[in-house]
């Protein structure tokens, strides 16, 4: 059944109730994982997502991840796993699986040329990624969270990496020119509109990702990126805010000691 977008001008409310440039419910996370060097969790409407950080530690040779660096630097590796019961159809992922293997390397070559690499020369920064469930954003969600867990592990970067999508309001096929850009499509969304992933640095408009798997006109692309970045400046809010709170109840806690 196709999705009814009749319902999207810019003056009235989307399917889920938000308007046109809201933001789903975003919850966050850090040290979730007591054992790993850097851990989070973090939702984006019902996409849920649990990464850990290891390293950096002592080099080893990537075997089927993804993963970008040089000897020189240290080499980001990231393994993707989702769960067989985290989409609707509970189909389970082979290991080699494209779409998996393309989210790691996207992963990788994002964190590799924001953190401080050349400061651990032969070693590895390894991201694991957990996806309990799936509902649009899904590498958004992983970008996201990888952020929170490198920050967790004390890892230096440069500034953060903020992401999220941006869709449009018709179809590649029916070529209307009074389509509007939508903000952070859920999973019903995205199976029906084109929409792009996008990831900028910090609370500026540098795009370190930018990632378009469907079709769309050339004129409505300027728009989608518009929102997308203005989308991405309040997912840095949101993730600072997160960070600020961790941090304020460990001092806390260390002043009760």
């Amino acid at each position: 059944m196709p999705l009814d977008t009749s319902t999207y001008s810019l003056a009235l409310l989307r399917l889920d109730g938000r308007r046109w440039n809201e933001l789903r419910r975003m919850h966050a996370q850090i040290s979730t994982q007591p054992t790993a060097d850097g851990s989070s969790y973090l939702e984006m409407g019902n996409t849920k997502v649990i990464c850990t950080v290891a390293g950096p530690a002592e080099g080893r040779k990537a075997g089927g991840s993804g993963g970008s660096g040089g000897d020189a630097n240290a080499m980001v590796q990231v393994e993707i796993g989702i769960a067989g019961f985290s989409a609707v159809d509970r189909k389970r992922r082979a290991r080699g699986d494209k779409r998996t293997s393309e989210m790691q390397l996207t992963v990788a070559n994002a964190f590799s040329n924001t953190l401080f690499t050349h400061l651990y020369p032969h070693s590895t920064i390894l991201i694991t990624l957990h996806v309990l469930s799936q509902d649009g954003s899904l590498l958004a969600a992983c970008l996201n969270a990888s952020t929170l867990a490198l920050i967790d592990a004390g890892v230096p970067m440069s500034d953060y990496v903020a992401a999220c999508t941006s869709g449009s309001t018709s179809s590649y096929n029916s070529n209307d020119e009074a389509a509007d850009p939508l903000l952070d499509l859920n999973g019903t969304e995205e199976q029906e509109l084109p929409f792009l992933t996008v990831g900028t640095l910090g609370a500026g408009e540098k795009v370190s990702v930018l990632v378009m798997e469907s079709r769309v006109q050339a004129m409505r692309l300027e728009g989608m990126l518009a929102v997308g970045v203005d989308g991405c400046k309040q997912v840095k809010e949101i993730l600072d805010d997160v960070v600020r709170r961790h941090g304020k109840r460990i001092l806390l806690e260390r002043v009760k000691i």
